[in-house]
């Protein structure tokens, strides 16, 4: 009898001392940080906040639970959401500060490393990670560290839904310190072999799983050591349903953007300027705007592509190969140094429509550096490495507006392996007279050898009748009028150099994107 009531005096005891920490919200808790005036100490509420992110480790996040960050404060470390589900990650507003909150994680492989989460949503924060070198671990089954602003991984073999980040600045992410300085074979590999900084990496590292439902919006990136935005799955079971729209990417070393192996990807509203920057020895040095591998059913609108820089790829946005049903379309493509259309082998159905290109493929092989040719019209077989050219099949080129001015010598490619090619209704207007070059994916394709089949060629506009008598497919019944079209129109009609662009897009549903092909 005597232990009976020592047992319920003992569990009534432990009840009346439990500790609740954080605030009850409409669905879970709310858990507050503060690292001006928090102390660890504290419950963890908006008028007792933490003050670092250590005590995390001490709390179960279950859904509908919040993680809020006071705006002016700075945190180190990293905020671990392993095989969560409905977590939010935000900030809030202390004494009308309007800064919002900085997570420096520096040595660290993430500030936010998500793995195998669903219905996840981050907001409002700043991140940046200047350095560090090795990451205090490493992922077991990453096969290189890494240094990332956001970091997603899916491991297993469930499927996973609803990753959201808006209103994020990711600047300075370097895996090495200040002063490191980057072999120059480095940048003549596909993606880098050392590591690297990034932006937001989403990696699926599973045979079966998989994460879907994603969008990423009115977020900016700055000076990033590699890429801004990179995705990285698995071709047979593609990340599915992506929206990436009006972010703003600056500088970053890589391209500003990859989606490898999506399916149903909008992007639209993005700003990338400078990708393949080497304005720091840390840094790749080469990179596209944008571009897709492995990826299915993509419209890619309404964004401006420019200033890319490398001594290969670094277009303004490119189709790299295996890719299916991708459109490209009334963007603004810019000063690129390796081009504005490029449509690599195994790609199907793809088009670039409605663009506006000015000054696109400016490289030149041999200067600087290059070890590919920029060029303004590629279409090339390449799929891989040893491997024989194949396609691109079916590729749509209509209603651009292409502009190369007296500095630039345009250069067109056409694989031989091509089959099926729509170019119309385009404007082409070249200085200089174009020439036919050699596609250069690592080993140059062969001269001549076969005629392509299935090309209308027809109905274009040209400065004069100039484009280069070797390339594989011919325009026919094209105007050639040196007055017809004049870049001071473009300049006037699109405001595209001093002011903002505006651009009548076409109207398009989910249902309509394909309409048109």
């Amino acid at each position: 009898m005597n232990k009976i009531c020592i047992f319920f005096f003992i569990s009534f005891f432990i009840s009346c001392n439990q500790v609740q920490y954080g605030e009850k919200n409409e669905i879970g808790h709310s858990y507050y940080f503060n690292s001006n005036s928090g102390d660890n100490s504290n419950l963890g509420t908006k008028e007792k906040p933490f003050k670092s992110f250590y005590f995390l480790q001490n709390i179960n996040l279950k859904k509908g639970d919040k993680v809020l960050l006071a705006n002016g404060s700075t945190f180190t470390n990293t905020i671990n959401l392993i095989n969560k589900n409905g977590i939010e990650v935000s900030n809030y507003l202390v004494d009308n500060n309007k800064k919002i909150p900085i997570i420096n994680s520096k040595g660290k492989i993430a500030a936010v490393f998500i793995e195998n989460s669903s219905n996840i949503n981050i907001s409002n924060i700043e991140i940046t990670a200047n350095g560090g070198g090795a990451n205090e671990f490493l992922h077991n089954k990453l096969k290189t560290d890494l240094r990332t602003g956001i970091l997603y991984l899916v491991t297993d073999e469930k499927i996973y839904n609803n990753l959201n980040i808006s209103e994020v600045k990711i600047r300075d992410i370097f895996y090495e310190n200040p002063g490191y300085l980057r072999s120059e074979k480095e940048v003549r590999t596909p993606n880098g072999t050392k590591s690297y900084g990034w932006g937001i990496r989403i990696v699926n590292l599973s045979e079966n799983g998989n994460l879907e439902n994603i969008t990423i919006n009115n977020s900016q990136f700055k000076n990033i050591s590699h890429t801004a935005i990179r995705f990285k799955g698995v071709r047979e079971n593609q990340f599915k349903n992506l929206e990436i729209l009006n972010n703003i990417v600056l500088r970053s070393g890589g391209p500003g953007m990859v989606f490898n192996s999506t399916k149903n990807l909008y992007a639209n509203g993005n700003d990338i300027n400078y990708s393949g920057s080497f304005d720091d020895t840390r840094k790749w040095g080469r990179g596209s705007g944008l571009w897709t591998w492995g990826s299915s059913f993509a419209l890619i609108s309404n964004n401006k592509f420019q200033n890319a820089n490398g001594p290969a790829d670094s277009a303004g946005c490119h189709i790299d190969f295996n890719c299916n049903d991708i459109i490209v379309e009334n963007n603004l493509s810019k000063n690129n140094a390796g081009g504005f259309i490029e449509i690599l082998g195994n790609n199907y159905n793809c088009a670039y429509r409605n663009n506006i290109s000015i000054n696109d493929g400016h490289r030149v092989k041999g200067k600087n550096g290059a070890f590919q040719e920029g060029k303004t019209f590629w279409l090339s077989g390449y799929i891989g490495r040893g491997k024989e050219r194949n396609g691109p099949f079916n590729s749509y080129i209509y209603g651009n507006k292409v502009y190369v001015g007296k500095d630039i010598i345009p250069k067109i490619a056409v694989d031989k392996a091509a089959r099926g090619v729509f170019v119309a209704n385009n404007i082409f207007y070249f200085e200089n007279d174009p020439v036919m070059v050699l596609g250069d994916q690592y080993k140059p394709d062969v001269r001549g050898g076969s005629q392509i089949k299935n090309v209308f060629f027809e109905n274009n506009i040209f400065k004069k009748n100039h484009w280069p008598k070797e390339v594989l497919i011919q325009p026919i019944n094209n105007i050639y009028h040196p007055g017809a079209f004049k870049v001071d129109d473009i300049i006037e009609g699109f405001n595209f150099f001093e002011k903002e662009i505006e651009i009548n897009y076409l109207e398009t549903d989910s249902k309509g994107l394909w309409q048109g092909f």
